[in-house]
């Protein structure tokens, strides 16, 4: 079955810890909903109310990852297109148009289209970087548990202060992402044989 434009965005391309997350979100025509644009604007608990309202009023959505195995494996951008594709091939409908957030597309087997800043103008991109960010923000949540040393419930994996030093601290974990700089210092250093 065939229909419309879905709209796709990312979260977590920044952080040193986590996957990267994906969501494809195909809209009703002339979709409106107050309060969208660029997620990372947007309170946590604006960003969940919004996720919930989208999710029920859309034609249909789906959610795609990419783990810390393969970001380091193909490096983050190609791992962001892998999300991306995955999100697509999960939706219930097969879109005539892929519009993404951004410059960079997937190859995919439907006319793909990029937009700079689209999740601030394009209703579907925004809907799908809400729908990212929440899904990711909740997968950052648990792994904070396993691990509540490095704050994984407020920078979400991102490289704040408090996040680096426990990096330093107690080394990486295996939901780090050891291809990025600031994992890789630390893991070379804990690497170093010792001096005599």
């Amino acid at each position: 079955m065939r229909a419309g434009a879905a709209g796709v965005d990312e979260a977590g391309r920044g952080p040193l810890a986590g996957p990267v997350v994906a969501a494809a979100v195909m809209l009703p025509a002339r979709y409106s909903l107050n309060g969208m644009g660029d997620s990372k604007q947007l309170s946590r608990k604006k960003r969940e109310c919004l996720d919930h309202m989208i999710k029920d009023q859309a034609i249909c959505w789906a959610i795609g990852e990419a783990d810390v195995a393969e970001i380091d494996a193909l490096n983050i951008l190609q791992a962001t297109l892998l999300a991306m594709s995955r999100a697509v091939s999960a939706l219930a409908m097969r879109p005539e148009i892929v519009l993404i957030d951004g410059n960079h597309a997937p190859d995919m087997d439907c006319e793909v289209r990029t937009v700079v800043r689209g999740d601030i103008y394009v209703p579907s991109i925004s809907a799908a970087s809400i729908l990212a960010k929440v899904h990711r923000d909740k997968l950052m949540l648990e792994i904070h548990h396993q691990h509540p040393q490095y704050g994984f419930s407020t920078n979400m994996g991102y490289p704040t202060r408090r996040h680096l030093l426990a990096l330093a601290q107690h080394g990486p974990t295996d939901m780090h992402r050891r291809s990025f700089a600031p994992v890789r210092a630390v893991t070379a250093k804990i690497e170093e044989p010792a001096g005599d």
